[in-house]
């Protein structure tokens, strides 16, 4: 009987501390220190280096919201070699050959398009599609064994190919005879303009000058009138962060995930202009994969600012950082603030995004994202 009561007073004792245990908690989850203390893990234990491989895929930093090359294709290689060969003049302080050598990039992207409309006209429609089919499974295959591997060659001037095919464009555009009129005075203005992108380019190659700003959408909801899909307020507030970004750096805008155009509409409607719009992403891992491809297609971006709320900022820096691309991190507020100290509501929803936020940091540290595909 002595035994029988000895081990139910312990089952009770032990009962009545983890009651106690799990009160504190649910009380510490209810006030503002919980989600800093996991936000603080999360940045101290989330690495964000970034993979050397990747990276250069971006390393050329030539960004432009215009310019919409495949990367290793002729066009793109026949692009650096023209930014190489402008920015040498540059250096030169050669302003005389400036109008040359923009002559001479007119006509080779002008040869090279034709090359390519005549290559495709000996094709019948069936080689075609034949081509496609077979490149898609090659594609395919090579992606699942290696993407990001796969994605740095592509894009890559190391290759021999295209460091061969560089030297060729770079010695057309330093030779080539052009009949024109450029008299030998100085055009100024054309010089000016160059020497400042000349500048801003070196400045965007150094590591600790971002490319791009890239705003990652928090979601859609209805408007009040229930009938039209809006931003919803974590979206609208990473907007909001933005327009200030936007004032105090001259940067293209990317805006990620399938809420992009209504991002887009936003800004637009605030005065600012987003060109570069990843609109195909549906989760975390995509947002940053499908992001790192746009700007690696548009000239490359090493570096970029990134806009999200403070419990997403980690683990999405971590993945940039394995696409390639480093971060500076710009925290966008949450639709409720934590309180100073007292236990709330509005406390819950912060607790409750930290603790998605670390269970996922783990899952893709652990055991890698499965539900994110390989290209838009």
């Amino acid at each position: 009987m002595t035994d029988k009561q000895h081990w139910m007073i312990s089952f009770v004792r032990m009962a009545a501390v983890l009651f106690a245990l799990l009160a504190c908690l649910t009380v510490l989850i209810y006030t503002p220190f919980y989600s800093k203390f996991i936000v603080f893990l999360l940045n101290r234990f989330t690495p964000v280096e970034v993979n050397t491989v990747a990276a250069r895929s971006q390393q050329m930093a030539a960004l432009s919201e215009h310019d919409d090359l495949e990367p290793g294709s002729d066009l793109w290689v026949a692009r650096q070699a023209y930014l190489k060969v402008m920015q040498e003049a540059a250096r030169r302080q050669d302003a005389a050959s400036l109008n040359l050598i923009q002559a001479r990039y007119d006509l080779l992207q002008s040869e090279i398009k034709h090359n390519q409309e005549h290559e495709d006209s000996l094709q019948s429609d069936q080689q075609i599609e034949q081509v496609i089919k077979h490149k898609k499974h090659e594609l395919r295959e090579e992606l699942e064994a290696d993407n990001t591997k796969l994605a740095s060659e592509i894009a890559s001037l190391d290759m021999p190919d295209n460091l061969a095919l560089m030297d060729k464009y770079i010695h057309f555009l330093k030779t080539f005879p052009v009949n024109t009129s450029v008299s030998q005075a100085v055009n100024q203005q054309m010089y000016s303009e160059l020497q400042q992108e000349n500048n801003s380019q070196s400045r965007r190659i150094d590591t600790t000058r971002p490319s791009a700003i890239v705003v990652l959408g928090g979601g859609l909801t209805l408007s009040k009138n229930r009938k039209n899909i809006v931003v919803n307020d974590y979206t609208r507030l990473r907007l909001e962060t933005t327009l200030a970004l936007e004032k105090q750096n001259n940067l293209p805008i990317v805006l990620s995930g399938v809420e992009a155009p209504y991002m887009q509409s936003w800004l637009n409607q605030h005065g600012v202009s987003a060109k570069l719009l990843e609109n195909r992403s549906m989760n975390t891992c995509e947002n940053t994969r499908f992001s790192s491809l746009l700007l690696q297609k548009k000239g490359g971006a090493p570096k970029v600012m990134l806009v999200t709320d403070e419990y997403h900022m980690p683990r999405t820096r971590r993945l940039f950082a394995m696409n390639g691309i480093a971060t500076i991190p710009v925290n966008a507020p949450m639709p409720m603030p934590l309180t100073m100290w007292k236990p709330s509501v509005q406390n819950y929803d912060h607790s409750r995004r930290a603790n998605y936020e670390l269970l996922a940091t783990i899952r893709d540290a652990l055991f890698g994202v499965s539900d994110c595909r390989e290209v838009p």
